[in-house]
């Protein structure tokens, strides 16, 4: 064979060799494969039911097995901190309670091991309107029942940077009125359960739960911590349609409304190959803009409001960047010292 032939031909396999192997097609690739779905709180809870809800269709969507498995602990905080360290091969998703996900990393909580702005985003099932409940036979039936001078209202919560607590505190410093939040309650059961014997005055619990106890007859909403009514309470004014606010006062309620907005986000882990993470992210937006699954939310009490992931992620970064130290400061005093008990 002549030299330049066989120059040519080994050329040619050395380049062949040096050659970056292509991608496997994402639909090839989560064929037959199981999919972890993570939720970072027990059985039986809100999170828990979307996530049992969205699997069976995303599974079909991508052709694979999704397993819903629960991983409790520190309000999710844990499972995060695993899913953001994980191999970035796009079998493992969770659903993210995204306020106090936020919350804790913006306040620095010492277990916090993930970024909200460096996960890959996969889209938002639905924002978490908090809404301001009181005993059904409480004398407060308007916002404007608890501005009178002297009044003071107990709010029930479980942990400092839980969402309760979080919603509790920022109304109470936007409108300037006495309160204390009593933490240690297990859940929002429980905490239901002590404005019922009247340990509490008050709770913010998520539109969802706020839904089905208004049916049950458990609770009653007065008002919607948000700049828009929950679809699940049409008839529930929102905290700015039920006062008359500065605006310091919006400017801080729409800092905690923009918290609360990050509500139930999907994300996976960073680092996911492109063509992967975009065929996962059609797919979930596939299954969460389905009409028979946007109806059984809307039927259970589980609303389905999809956001794009790109959305989502602005929303993280809106609450997360641009904070100076000394108003980080301010927001760890209300959240974590003010009105805890």
């Amino acid at each position: 064979m002549p030299r330049a032939l066989c120059f040519a031909f080994s050329l040619a396999a050395t380049l062949f060799a040096a050659a970056p192997v292509a991608a496997q097609d994402p639909a090839s690739f989560y064929k037959g494969k199981t999919v972890r779905f993570v939720v970072g709180f027990g059985t039986g809870g809100g999170f828990d039911a979307y996530a049992r809800m969205i699997a069976p269709p995303l599974g079909k969507a991508l052709d694979a097995s999704v397993v819903v498995e629960n991983q409790p602990g520190a309000g999710g905080i844990i499972a995060l901190n695993r899913i953001a360290a994980s191999p970035p091969d796009g079998l493992n998703l969770m659903i993210v309670d995204g306020t106090p996900a936020a919350l804790g990393q913006l306040l620095g909580q010492e277990n916090v091991r993930y970024d909200l702005t460096k996960v890959d985003h996969l889209g938002m099932i639905s924002a978490t309107r908090f809404v301001w409940l009181v005993a059904v036979n409480s004398p407060v039936k308007t916002l404007a029942d608890v501005m009178k001078p002297g009044t003071k209202v107990l709010w029930g919560s479980a942990g400092p940077t839980d969402g309760p607590t979080g919603s509790a505190a920022f109304s109470c410093e936007a409108l300037g009125i006495a309160c204390r939040v009593i933490l240690g309650y297990k859940g929002s059961s429980d905490m239901i359960l002590a404005m019922q014997r009247g340990e509490v005055d008050a709770n913010f619990l998520s539109d969802s739960s706020a839904f089905s106890l208004e049916k049950s007859n458990q609770a009653r909403p007065i008002t919607t911590a948000s700049r828009t009514r929950s679809p699940l309470l049409p008839n529930v004014p929102t905290i700015f349609e039920s006062a008359t606010l500065n605006a310091d006062q919006q400017r801080r309620l729409d800092y905690r409304a923009n918290l609360n907005d990050l509500g139930r986000i999907l994300v996976t882990t960073p680092g996911t190959e492109p063509q992967r993470l975009a065929f996962l992210r059609a797919a979930i937006k596939k299954v969460l803009t389905e009409p028979d699954l946007m109806a059984e939310g809307a039927r259970t009490g589980r609303v389905v409001e999809y956001q794009e992931p790109a959305a989502a992620l602005a929303k993280a970064r809106s609450v997360l960047e641009g904070i100076s130290p000394e108003e980080k400061e301010r927001i760890r005093h209300i959240a974590l010292k003010k009105y805890l008990e």
